[in-house]
C-alpha cells in the first residue's frame, strides 16, 4: 500500500512540474535593410534567419519594413514563424526567365541543359517541363544546388518525367515567394508580396508545384495576414497537406486561382480572407479535401466562379462567405460520378449575389444542405434564373430557409452536358 501511495505522490509531483513549467525559450532573429542581427535586400538575408533557426530547432524570424527581391524562393523551416510588417514588408519578384533545354532531362536525372544558362544561378528554384509534360504533378520543382559545366545544372531533387527536347523541353526561374515542403508546425505572417506578371516570359503556372505561398506535404502551418498580388498563378496554394490555416489574407489580381486548397489536403480552416479580381476562381477547392471549415470569406470579381468544389471534397462546411459579381457561378460543383462526388458539404448564411448564376450542381454530389444562404441578383432580371440549378444526379439535397432575391424558385433541371 505505501509503495502504492508513494508512486501515486510521486506522479502527482512529476505532473505538477510538468505543467507549470516554463516553456522553452526559441531563438528570435531581427533581420532588416538598415538594423537587425542579419542585415540584407534580397532573398540571401532572410533565408540565412530562416535556416539558422531552423538549425536550432525552431524560432522567430522578423523582417522589418522595405521591400525585399526574390530572385528564389524562401524556403521555410519545420518550426520556424517568419513575420513581418504587413503593408510595410514587400517581398518583389524579380524578372522571370526560361531556356529550352538543349539535351533531354530523363526520369531521375538530377541535372538540365539549357541553351541560355545566363538567368540561371547556384540557389535558384526551377520548374521543369515539356510540351507534355506541362501542367499539374507532371512538372518537376527543384532548387539548382551546383553547375556541372557552362550550361548545365544539378538539381536537389530528380526530374520527375522525361522532358525531350524534342516535345520543346525547358527551363523556368518561375517560384513561389515563400515555399514549404515537407515541414511542419510553421507560420507566415504578415508580408505583402508583388509578383512579376507582365515582368516574365513564363507561362501561368497552376497551383499543383507553384503559387504565391505554395505548401506541399505540409502539417500544421499558419498563413495569416498576407497579401499576394499580380502573381503569375494562384495566390496561395496547399497540396497533400494536413490543418493549414489561411486566415485574414488578400489574393487579388493573381493569374490563376485566388486560393487553391487541394491534392488531398485535410482538416483546412480558411477565413476571413478575400480573394478578388483574380484571373481564374476566387477558391478553388481541389480533389480530396476533407473535414474543412471555409468561413467569412469574400470572393468578389474574380473572371472564374467564386468557389469551386468536386471531386472526392467531402464533409466541409462552407459558412458566413460573402460571393460576389463573379463571371461564373457563385458556387460550381464540377461533374462527378458517385464515387468521386463531393458528399456531406454544407452551405449555410453565406450570401450569393450577383454572379453568372448562384449554385450550379453537375455530376453526383450526394447530401448536400443548403441553409439559410441569401441567393439571387440586385436587380431585377428580365428572365429571372434559378438559385439553384442541378443536372439531376445529385441526391438527398437539403434546401431550407434561404432569402431568393430576384431569382425564380430554388432548384432548375439542367439539361445534361453534351
Amino acid at each position: 500500500m505505501y509503495r502504492c501511495l508513494q508512486a501515486i505522490v510521486f506522479g502527482m509531483l512529476f505532473a505538477a512540474t510538468t505543467v507549470h513549467a516554463d516553456p522553452v525559450q526559441q531563438v528570435v532573429i531581427d533581420v532588416g535593410q538598415r538594423e537587425g542581427a542579419v542585415r540584407g535586400e534580397d532573398h540571401r538575408a532572410i533565408q540565412a534567419a530562416i535556416d539558422y533557426a531552423g538549425s536550432l530547432g525552431g524560432g522567430t524570424v522578423r523582417i522589418g519594413e522595405g521591400r525585399y527581391t526574390l530572385r528564389t524562393c524562401l524556403t521555410l523551416r519545420s518550426g520556424v514563424k517568419l513575420i513581418g510588417g504587413g503593408e510595410k514588408t514587400v517581398l518583389v519578384l524579380a524578372d522571370g526567365f526560361r531556356s529550352p533545354l538543349t539535351v533531354d532531362a530523363d526520369a531521375n536525372q538530377r541535372q538540365v541543359t539549357v541553351a541560355d544558362p545566363s538567368g540561371l544561378a547556384i540557389g535558384d528554384r526551377v520548374l521543369i517541363g515539356d510540351d507534355q509534360q506541362a501542367w499539374g504533378f507532371r512538372i518537376t520543382n527543384a532548387q539548382v544546388i551546383g553547375r556541372g559545366g557552362p550550361a548545365t545544372f544539378i538539381l536537389s531533387e530528380p526530374v520527375r518525367d522525361d522532358c525531350m527536347i524534342q516535345r520543346h523541353g525547358w527551363v523556368e526561374r518561375n517560384h513561389p515567394a515563400i515555399g514549404g515542403w515537407g515541414i511542419r508546425d510553421a507560420a507566415i505572417e504578415g508580408f505583402t508580396i508583388e509578383g512579376n506578371v507582365g515582368r516574365t516570359p513564363c507561362p501561368k503556372r497552376d497551383g499543383c508545384r507553384h503559387g504565391g505561398i505554395y505548401l506541399f506535404e505540409c502539417e500544421t502551418i499558419a498563413i495569416r495576414r498576407c497579401t499576394i498580388r499580380n502573381f503569375n498563378g494562384d495566390g496561395i496554394s496547399f497540396q497533400v497537406s494536413r490543418k493549414v490555416l489561411v486566415e485574414e489574407c488578400l489574393t487579388e489580381k493573381n493569374a490563376g486561382h485566388g486560393l487553391h486548397p487541394g491534392s488531398g489536403s485535410q482538416e483546412p480552416t480558411v477565413h476571413r480572407n478575400r480573394s478578388l479580381g483574380n484571373g481564374e476562381d476566387g477558391i478553388f477547392v481541389c480533389w480530396r479535401v476533407q473535414r474543412g471549415l471555409f468561413e467569412s470569406n469574400e470572393t468578389a470579381d474574380n473572371r472564374g466562379v467564386g468557389i469551386s468544389i468536386g471531386h472526392k471534397d467531402s464533409d466541409n462546411l462552407f459558412r458566413g462567405n460573402r460571393i460576389v459579381a463573379n463571371r461564373g457561378a457563385g458556387i460550381e460543383f464540377r461533374a462527378e460520378t458517385e464515387a468521386m462526388g463531393a458528399h456531406r458539404n454544407v452551405f449555410e448564411g453565406n450570401t450569393i449575389l450577383d454572379n453568372g448564376g448562384c449554385i450550379s450542381i453537375r455530376g453526383r454530389h450526394d447530401d448536400l444542405v443548403f441553409r439559410n444562404n441569401t441567393l439571387g441578383y440586385s436587380k431585377t432580371q428580365d428572365k429571372p434564373r434559378h438559385a439553384i440549378a442541378s443536372d439531376g444526379q445529385a441526391q438527398r439535397i437539403v434546401v431550407e430557409n434561404n432569402e431568393l432575391k430576384n431569382a425564380a424558385a430554388e432548384i432548375e433541371q439542367l439539361k445534361p452536358a453534351n
